[in-house]
């Protein structure tokens, strides 16, 4: 039997424990969390189309404006806590730390089933923001290979938050930097990567400082998770498969920022560009995809689209609900 229990976001939220079985990457017993949004009153509502969030990294679902938005476009929404990451995160493990992106396809595969049987079989619409918008393209291809495809599981398309194609900065770090990335975190994969800690970015959004969103700083600290050599290393493995080219097999809309600022402390600018990755990057890889693939600059945007200031994060959006009306024209 399928047990809902509250959820930490209060009333209309309720969490469900995917149990994951002993860790393959040695942490122990790990699980995640499935969490849906169903408002007083929308029991009887049961729409047939669904949306299923994943997060990123340094991250986990928290954003009920988001949920309230496809919620009243028509569509049940759920969001995936992935292994090690927010409510599924266990004392002693380490956050977010995988060393095979395609383990995600455990978790992925088991919230689509169950969100499916909520909505009685219904169709689901993908949304992901930066690392999730890595795992979920890899997992859909994977899917796309098997019978009947990803729209024959019940997929009917894919919104991509600002996601994470390549690795920024000096083009060495994506050459030598990426061999010695491999090679450290083939043998000490839990060895983390030196980096200054950079707290602008989350300034610039949590209430506490600079921004207006509030959540947990445990499951999503200003300055982020420590970076590991063996994380990394499965990243760049995934962002060489999705160079070579996918077929997630559904329509995708990307979202992204019309610029990159990077910049050690907060300022005006921070408000107004992706202060994490180069859009620029997200614009070249975007065609890796597959067919029919519609990528949307906002001016304005932050990293996460959705959490950008009014403006941008209207526009974010208006562009999704016109996508979604282009989508539902095509049946699906």
């Amino acid at each position: 039997m399928t047990t809902w229990a509250p959820d930490v976001l209060g009333d209309g939220y309720q969490q469900l424990t995917i149990p994951l079985g002993i860790d393959p990457d040695g942490e122990g017993e790990i699980d995640a969390t499935l969490v849906r949004y169903q408002p007083e009153g929308g029991i009887d509502r049961t729409p047939a189309r669904a949306v299923l969030y994943v997060h990123g990294f340094t991250d986990y679902f928290f954003q009920h404006h988001m949920a309230e938005h496809f919620h009243d476009q028509g569509y049940s929404f759920f969001a995936l806590d992935l292994r090690k990451c927010g409510r599924s995160l266990k004392q002693g493990q380490t956050p977010h730390f995988v060393t095979d992106l395609a383990l995600y396809d455990e978790e992925l595969g088991r919230a689509l089933a169950l969100v499916r049987e909520q909505i009685g079989g219904g169709t689901v619409l993908l949304v992901a923001h930066s690392t999730g918008g890595l795992i979920l393209p890899l997992w859909l291809d994977r899917l796309n290979k098997q019978p009947g495809g990803s729209a024959g599981a019940g997929i009917a398309g894919l919104i991509l938050n600002s996601p994470w194609f390549d690795l920024q900065g000096p083009s060495y770090l994506r050459t030598v930097g990426t061999v010695a990335v491999k090679a450290v975190g083939r043998v000490k994969n839990r060895l983390a990567v030196k980096q200054p800690p950079i707290d602008v970015y989350g300034r610039s959004l949590h209430v506490g400082a600079s921004g207006e969103w509030d959540y947990d700083l445990e499951w999503k600290p200003l300055t982020g998770f420590p970076v590991t050599f063996g994380w990394l290393r499965a990243i760049r493995q995934g962002h060489a498969k999705l160079h070579r080219g996918l077929d997630v097999g559904v329509p995708s809309l990307i979202l992204r920022s019309q610029k990159t600022h990077y910049s050690s402390r907060y300022t005006a600018k921070s408000d107004e560009a992706d202060l994490v990755l180069d859009v620029r990057q997200i614009a070249r890889w975007a065609g890796c995809l597959g067919d029919r693939t519609t990528i949307v600059p906002i001016e304005g945007a932050r990293h996460d689209v959705f959490l950008s200031t009014e403006v941008p994060r209207k526009q974010a959006f208006d562009e999704v609900d016109l996508w979604l009306t282009w989508l539902h024209g095509h049946g699906a």
